[in-house]
């Protein structure tokens, strides 16, 4: 004879939606996710073609530079020089990561053109400024080009986590190199270094990297929000092993990170407060030991089959409601744009919660 009660249950199970109600599925979140960086790509490329639209040969006046800097501030500007002789293999790893996405893959391309007129803008300002001569220049510029750069990561998600890292750094270099430049750095070695040209420079280049890190930032937070866990995880493991880009393919880097470390442009400080501490905060995360805790702590609940699926994560120290927040206000953004294009009449974007649920971590 069959139980009833078992037979009832039985029904229950097999009529069981296979994603909770309310929680978005994982294919759900995957196309909202791309939708958005699509929408964000598009109002990305119309601000960034209205306002920060320059030329690294007709936009400053090179005749103006100074050509007596100092030994610390040549040093300086070889070494942004240096860096910026990877923007190929930039470029090319990120756009081969990111090719099936339309959005992230087009952005990537963009990017790589704006950081294209910065590596030019750097060979300028070495060139003009005397601090090294044409033929030393083209040398050297031959040797960097000789040996790729790779990065640890090969997956979408460690890949905008490290960019996200790396432009708010890049950023902090050049804004206290245009510090240095306007005169305005308490360092002594750089006490007779003012020049408005290489200002100029160094602002230019800063306000790009904000606007890259912004649109970076948007994107982690898209992952933070609809696959948090992995996310985090993610961004625990690129904070751990961060290193700025072709670090190891420098010949001149011991002394181009000494220069920078000694003179207060960039050090473990700026990194660990005015770029990490800052990343995070941006994220709702209050710090790197709340990170590396939540992680440790966060949970993948698993589905009636057994399967992994993220319905709920323990985090303490993490502020999901403000990151949902700040994708509400970059959907409104995105939204307005587009409906002054029309793409609202055939493919509108809209927000939708992801469904998943923060928990408070049990007490140790």
């Amino acid at each position: 004879m069959i139980n009833p009660a078992s037979r009832i249950i039985k029904e229950l199970e097999e009529q069981r939606p296979a994603t909770p109600v309310g929680l978005l599925s994982l294919e759900e979140r995957e196309r909202l996710f791309e939708r958005s960086t699509l929408g964000l790509y598009r109002w990305y490329l119309s601000v960034s073609q209205e306002k920060r639209n320059w030329n690294p040969d007709s936009s400053f006046e090179w005749d103006k530079i100074r050509d007596d800097h100092s030994e610390a501030m040549k040093t300086i500007i070889e070494g942004f020089f240096a860096v910026e002789q990877f923007v190929p293999d930039y470029t090319t790893h990120s756009i081969n990561v990111t090719r099936r996405f339309h959005g992230r893959s087009h952005f990537q391309i963009r990017w790589g053109s704006e950081e294209e007129k910065h590596s030019d803008l750097w060979y300028n300002t070495l060139l003009f400024s005397r601090a090294r001569t044409p033929q030393w220049i083209a040398n050297y510029q031959y040797q960097l080009r000789g040996t790729p750069w790779g990065l640890k990561w090969d997956d979408p998600l460690h890949l905008v986590c490290y960019t996200v890292i790396q432009e708010r750094a890049t950023q902090v270099n050049y804004l206290n190199t245009a510090l240095a430049a306007k005169g305005k750095s308490p360092h002594p070695d750089y006490a007779n270094d003012e020049d408005p040209v290489l200002f100029r420079v160094a602002q230019t280049i800063a306000v790009d990297e904000a606007a890259h890190y912004n649109f970076f930032l948007e994107i982690l937070r898209l992952f933070l929000y609809y696959f948090p866990t992995k996310t985090l995880e993610a961004l625990n493991d690129v904070i751990k092993n961060f290193a700025m880009p072709a670090n190891q393919y420098l010949p001149n880097f011991e002394q181009f990170y000494e220069t920078l470390y000694r003179t207060g442009i960039y050090s473990a400080r700026e990194y660990a407060r005015d770029v990490v501490q800052t990343a995070l905060d941006n994220l709702g995360v209050a710090g790197r030991r709340a990170l590396e805790a939540g992680v440790k702590l966060s949970k993948m609940a698993p589905d009636p089959d057994g399967n992994l699926r993220e319905t709920s994560f323990f985090f303490n120290g993490f502020d999901y409601h403000a990151v949902e927040t700040a994708i509400r206000r970059m959907f409104d953004r995105v939204t307005e744009y587009e409906k002054t294009i029309g793409f609202d009449k055939l493919d509108p974007i809209a927000f939708l919660p992801s469904g998943l649920i923060q928990v408070p971590a049990p007490a140790e």
